[in-house]
């Protein structure tokens, strides 16, 4: 299988602080991938260096081949980032959130076409969102904001998709819901990278598993992920 994401050797230090060090990952297409660790073991950071978003001190990320400038350019990778990480204030819509994925389709002049309107209300469709798409993104709630960002992928057409702790404070309703769009996507040749603490939902979430520590520990099937004896050796614990 096509490795759609790849990192080779990749540091990165804030001052004295390692987040990330010496990892290799190779996350194939048409999956879905979870990522899991403990807070502080470099999971967003991870996420940040895939976007270009932070630059690695040593190490490269290659998507679809090229550079992570160039993938965010072509919309070819799409983010979800933690709900900390928004300002839920900021007057948009709903709809406006998910129509910032249709911009790398607008070129220069982010001209609004039939096309871009059509793929928005697919994607609120998909994410049971049309009824809500006028309010403020702030007045919804964690699961529905949630939902609102990965619509906004859908909506990006985006190969591939990271979302960082995408369940933390959803309800169930929309828990359920993100994981059957994401299973989804997976199925129809979408590559899928997905922080989680919910080992319990880790098996039917995920193809596979990374447990990240700094660097990957591991990188395989989720039942073997989910061994006591792997797990302790990510999050610090006796087996």
């Amino acid at each position: 299988m096509t490795a759609a994401l790849s990192a080779v050797g990749l540091r990165v230090a804030y001052g004295d602080v390692v987040a990330l060090d010496g990892v290799n990952l190779h996350v194939t297409e048409g999956r879905v991938t979870g990522l899991i660790g403990m807070n502080g073991s470099g999971k967003s950071t991870l996420f940040k260096t895939i976007m270009g978003i932070v630059r690695p001190d040593a190490g490269s990320v290659t998507i679809a081949g090229g550079t992570p400038t160039a993938a965010r350019k072509k919309g070819l990778v799409g983010y979800v980032p933690q709900s900390e990480a928004v300002d839920w204030s900021f007057p948009v819509s709903v709809r406006d959130v998910v129509m910032m994925g249709r911009y790398g389709h607008q070129g220069m002049t982010r001209r609004t076409r039939p096309a871009d309107r059509d793929a928005v209300d697919q994607a609120l469709e998909r994410t049971d969102l049309t009824d809500l798409q006028h309010r403020q993104i702030g007045q919804l709630s964690g699961g529905q904001r949630k939902r609102a960002f990965v619509a906004r992928g859908i909506a990006q057409e985006a190969r591939i998709l990271l979302l960082d702790e995408p369940f933390a404070g959803v309800d169930k309703r929309s828990e359920a819901m993100i994981v059957r769009l994401l299973r989804e996507m997976a199925a129809s040749g979408h590559t899928v990278l997905v922080s989680t603490h919910d080992l319990h939902a880790l098996p039917e979430l995920a193809d596979e598993a990374v447990l990240l520590m700094r660097s990957v520990l591991f990188h395989g099937a989720v039942e073997d992920a989910l061994e006591p004896t792997t797990l302790a050796r990510a999050f610090g614990l006796e087996a």
